[in-house]
């Protein structure tokens, strides 16, 4: 998982995103300079073995422009990016996936409609499109002004009637803080949901953790903060594999 912000990869902290430092990690070379996104990217493939990486561009979802420009560089590492990047509409969905990205990242923090969701996974294909259930201590974060509200499971419900073939679970709150993720809710919405690809994210830190939520069905488990500071390895992605057929991302 990389977040982006102003060019460099940053260390995210339940949430707080205008503190976000620069990321120091035991991946990166001892001289290479903080929060440079494409050395870590490529440690991610080369050092862990990972083939996919969530991008979160954390300047276009509060409104200004995607780095495109950075995303084309970290898609030539040829890792399968996931990126969100406050898209809303189809046009941007579309630039994204021309910028590099396998599949775009629907948030609900920046959602107007569900019917915005349906058109971006007409615009470029259910199979090129995450949903984002945003949560902030579980509770959802919805744009203001958005045509929609209710529980988790309930948006979760609509997104998958409006098109979405995956859904990602986030709680900003709980990223970078070792808490974990709300087996719980990951347990309804699997249950709900069968057929549909679920990932979750949010403080994961422990190979066990990773292959509970692997037997309990999730897909991709999110992490970043855990592999920076060395709690997790090579060998704890090679035992989630073991224990479940999808990669953890």
């Amino acid at each position: 998982m990389l977040d982006l912000r102003a060019g460099r990869a940053v260390s995210a902290r339940a949430g707080r995103r205008d503190s976000y430092p620069p990321v120091r990690s035991v991946l990166a070379d001892a001289e290479a300079e903080a929060g440079d996104a494409v050395a870590l990217a490529g440690a991610y493939r080369d050092v862990l073995g990972l083939e996919d990486c969530y991008v979160a561009d954390l300047d276009a979802i509060a409104g200004g422009p995607v780095q495109s420009a950075l995303l084309r560089r970290l898609a030539i590492l040829g890792s399968s990016l996931l990126v969100d990047a406050g898209v809303a509409d189809p046009a941007r969905a579309r630039d994204i996936r021309a910028a590099g990205a396998a599949q775009v990242v629907v948030g609900l923090e920046t959602l107007p409609s569900f019917e915005a969701l349906s058109a971006v996974t007409r615009a470029v294909g259910a199979e090129h499109v995450v949903f984002s259930l945003d949560l902030r201590d579980g509770a959802p974060i919805i744009r203001p002004g958005a045509a929609h509200e209710g529980s988790v499971v309930e948006l979760a419900r609509a997104a998958v009637n409006a098109g979405a073939t995956s859904l990602l679970v986030l709680d900003v709150a709980r990223v970078g803080s070792g808490r974990g993720v709300d087996s719980g809710l990951v347990e309804t919405l699997r249950r709900e949901h069968p057929t549909v690809a679920l990932l979750v994210g949010g403080g994961v830190a422990r190979g066990p953790e990773i292959e509970q939520l692997a037997h309990l069905g999730v897909d991709g488990v999110l992490v970043a903060t855990a592999l920076h500071d060395g709690r997790l390895g090579r060998a704890d992605i090679d035992a989630a594999r073991r224990a479940h057929p999808s990669d953890s991302r």
